[in-house]
C-alpha cells in the first residue's frame, strides 16, 4: 500500500484506500465488482505503517538574521534540508553513503508557507516526516516551530528525484527503498 495509507474494510463499502490528503486511492466491495480482500495477491494486502517524523532543535545564529534580527526567508529551506538529511541519517544511512552508492537526490519540488518570522537567539524545532515513497521519487513535509512556544512558522515540502550521477533520472535502488518502508 505505501507509507501514508490509510485503510479501512467494512461490509457494506469494501475496500478503501486513502492517503493522507484524503482522497481515495482504490475500492473494493463486491457491489463494485471487487473481491474480498482475502483473495487478493499478499503484495494487495501488506500494509507499510508510516515512519514516524523525525525532530531536530537549534537556536537561530545571527547570521541567519537580516539587520533587525528576523531569519531571512531562504534559512527556512536550509532547515528544512538539515532536517531532511538527519531524518535519513536516523533511518541506518547518511545522504552522503547514498550520493557514494550512485543515486543521487535531486530536489523537483519545493513548497513553502510563511506563518510567522523565527529571530536571532530562539531556539527552533524541525519536524520531518517522510509522505510519499514512488519508484523514482520521494516526498518529505516539515513544520518549523518555535521550540519554546510551538508557534508554526513555516509548514514546508520537498520532493526528490532519485538521478544517476548524469542526472538521469532512474529508480530509487532497493537497500535505499527498504530504508524508507519500515516503521
Amino acid at each position: 500500500m505505501g507509507v501514508g495509507k490509510n485503510v479501512s474494510w467494512g461490509r457494506k463499502h469494501g475496500l478503501r484506500v486513502y492517503s493522507l490528503d484524503g482522497t481515495l486511492q482504490r475500492r473494493g466491495s463486491r457491489a463494485e465488482g471487487g473481491t474480498s480482500p482475502l483473495s487478493w495477491p499478499h503484495s494487495l494486502l501488506t500494509i507499510t505503517v508510516p515512519l514516524p517524523p523525525t525532530e531536530i532543535e537549534f537556536r537561530v545564529r545571527y547570521a541567519e538574521t537580516d539587520q533587525m534580527g528576523v531569519v531571512y526567508h531562504a534559512n527556512y529551506l536550509i532547515w528544512c534540508e538539515m532536517g531532511r538529511t538527519d531524518f535519513i541519517r536516523k533511518r541506518g544511512m547518511s545522504y552522503a553513503d547514498i550520493e557514494r552508492s550512485g543515486t543521487l537526490l535531486a530536489v523537483s519540488d519545493l513548497t513553502a508557507r510563511f506563518l510567522g518570522a523565527a529571530r536571532y537567539e530562539q531556539s527552533i524545532r524541525v519536524r520531518t516526516t517522510l509522505t510519499s515513497i514512488q519508484s523514482r521519487s520521494i516526498v518529505f513535509d516539515y513544520l518549523v516551530t518555535n521550540a519554546e512556544t510551538a508557534v508554526r512558522l513555516v509548514t514546508a515540502s520537498t520532493t526528490l528525484i532519485s538521478v544517476d550521477p548524469s542526472g538521469r533520472p532512474k529508480a530509487i535502488p532497493a537497500e535505499i527503498r527498504r530504508l524508507f518502508e519500515s516503521a
